[in-house]
């Protein structure tokens, strides 16, 4: 069963983190499975962070720039071949106390549709069955707007949303864009984002990358505080097992 903190599903607000903390934190994002199935994944009693997007938006760049490893998140050569779910643990001291899971991009053309439509079960399956999941990072390419499949997205875990999960927009490649354009595309997406958080990003620039990083280690620590040791013993004995 998951055991997400109750501050964290009420969504209460408390003050952000030094930069360097959250950063620190992020950078210490390691390994922990990998799956094709929703029924495969182990069982988590922290806090689930997933990252979701379009096969070209950028998705496994930011999770490498946000965790300042420039290989944790596989970039394909051949968007969308990719599929399956990573899970990364968070947490200094060896003590996970937050999840990354990065999900493979959509919308790319190259993949048979019987392989499409399989993943898109698997996706929306996840998005609305994964107890622990506590918090959807959505990696849009601001040149192009939120897309069709973008906001299909967020119709499906609307009915969360409203529950109480977390989501953010993160724009992602904002260096390719002047300042207006950058004004003008954060406008229309907060607008559309039905009261989910927005961010412009930019890898090769480091623009916003402290920001989103403070929002995440705030989504999993409301309190201020780490979580206790089970939760961590929780998830490492998942990891074991699934090696097994």
């Amino acid at each position: 069963m998951t055991n997400i903190n109750p501050a964290f599903a009420a969504g209460q607000e408390t003050a952000l983190i030094d930069p360097k903390q959250a950063m620190g934190w992020m950078h210490t994002a390691r390994f922990l499975t990998t799956a094709a199935q929703l029924h495969q994944l182990p069982p988590i009693s922290v806090p689930e962070i997933a990252f979701v997007g379009r096969s070209n938006a950028g998705k496994s760049t930011a999770i490498n720039t946000l965790t300042q490893q420039k290989q944790l998140a596989f970039a394909s050569k051949k968007p969308g071949r990719t599929q399956h779910i990573n899970l990364f643990s968070l947490g200094k001291q060896g003590v996970t106390d937050a999840v990354l899971a990065d999900l493979p991009g959509y919308g790319y053309a190259a993949v048979s549709r019987s392989d499409k439509e399989r993943w898109q079960r698997v996706m929306l399956n996840y998005l609305m069955q994964r107890e622990s999941l506590s918090a959807v990072v959505l990696l849009c390419d601001p040149r192009l707007g939120l897309t069709e499949l973008d906001e299909a997205l967020l119709d499906a875990i609307r009915p969360r949303v409203a529950a109480g999960l977390k989501f953010l927009i993160v724009l992602t490649k904002a260096d390719k864009l002047t300042r207006a354009e950058q004004a003008k595309i954060l406008s229309i997406t907060k607008l559309n984002a039905g009261g989910g958080e927005v961010r412009l990003f930019s890898a090769l620039k480091k623009q916003g990358v402290s920001d989103v990083a403070q929002l995440l280690w705030h989504w999993c620590h409301p309190d201020g505080l780490q979580p206790a040791a089970p939760a961590a013993e929780a998830v490492d004995t998942a990891a074991d097992a699934d090696k097994a």
